[in-house]
């Protein structure tokens, strides 16, 4: 959810209105953890399998399914609420579809589908900065959606190299639970290949905010540095002693994303704080 809040700053040139980001942000939140919630709620077959998730409230017993999908519900209720209200309708109509779009679409259908199911279902992963950018703009400036998509785009071909690292590294654990991603599908070595293919598309994605001039000479510089480092780690998960390599690279792919958003917010919103305007 933190990329909300960087699509609400990068939205803007100075600082985004505090009603629409403050009420956006616990709106877009609220929503996110009622689909967090009702994915556990759908999952907890699957989650009682798998040793990374045995621990969760619903598959130990701490809560019943009805009770979650009560309090699920409720704070779905209350994010619509807040939205329509107090933010704008676009950006109500976007988390809801969102919500839906991992909630229902990616847990109920694509996770036990396709070994493709985090390619198609990060469409809703990724959307969080849209959602922000949409909270405090309404989408009703010219470049407002090309830019807002494209750090969607950032998002969603970042998915894949992030995910299926800790799938190879979880992958007794998806096999166990019947889960087909691509390491039980595909095997490990097939899904190593594509780790580094899209983390060689996800650096030349990250080049574009500064090719389309949403961003500049900073930003490239840490995307090409960060996008190095990424490539560097996928190099090297091609042939590793053992599987717990596939952890390191699930970990730098997170300080990865962080860290070029950073860049991103820097770029566009301090820089130009702290160069000097001259006099007239």
């Amino acid at each position: 959810v933190f990329t909300a809040a960087i699509g609400m700053f990068l939205a803007v040139p100075g600082l985004p209105p505090l009603r629409e980001s403050v009420l956006g942000f616990l709106g877009i939140w609220l929503a996110a953890s009622s689909a967090a919630a009702i994915n556990q709620i759908l999952d907890a077959r699957i989650d009682a399998r798998m040793t990374r998730t045995s621990w969760r409230p619903i598959v130990v017993g701490q809560i019943t399914p009805a009770r979650a999908m009560a309090f699920a519900l409720a704070l779905a209720a209350l994010s619509m609420l807040i939205l329509v209200v107090w933010v704008n309708p676009l950006t109500a109509a976007l988390t809801f579809a969102s919500l839906i779009g991992y909630a229902v679409i990616y847990t109920v259908f694509l996770k036990r589908a396709t070994p493709q199911n985090i390619v198609i279902g990060g469409i809703a992963g990724a959307a969080p900065p849209l959602l922000g950018w949409a909270a405090v703009t309404g989408m009703q400036n010219e470049w407002d959606w090309a830019h807002a998509l494209l750090l969607v785009l950032i998002i969603f071909v970042w998915t894949p190299p992030h995910f299926w690292a800790l799938a190879i590294f979880r992958r007794a654990d998806y096999a166990r639970a019947m889960v087909p991603m691509l390491p039980v599908t595909h095997g490990v070595e097939y899904t190593r290949w594509q780790i580094l293919l899209y983390t060689v598309l996800l650096v030349v994605v990250t080049v574009l905010p500064w090719a389309t001039r949403m961003s500049g000479e900073f930003y490239l510089f840490g995307a090409l540095v960060l996008g190095g480092g990424f490539l560097w780690h996928a190099w090297k998960l091609m042939d590793p002693p053992d599987e717990l390599y596939a952890m390191k690279v699930f970990n730098y792919s997170i300080v990865y994303l962080m860290a070029l958003f950073a860049f991103l917010l820097v770029d566009h919103w301090l820089l130009p704080w702290l160069r000097p305007t001259g006099f007239a």
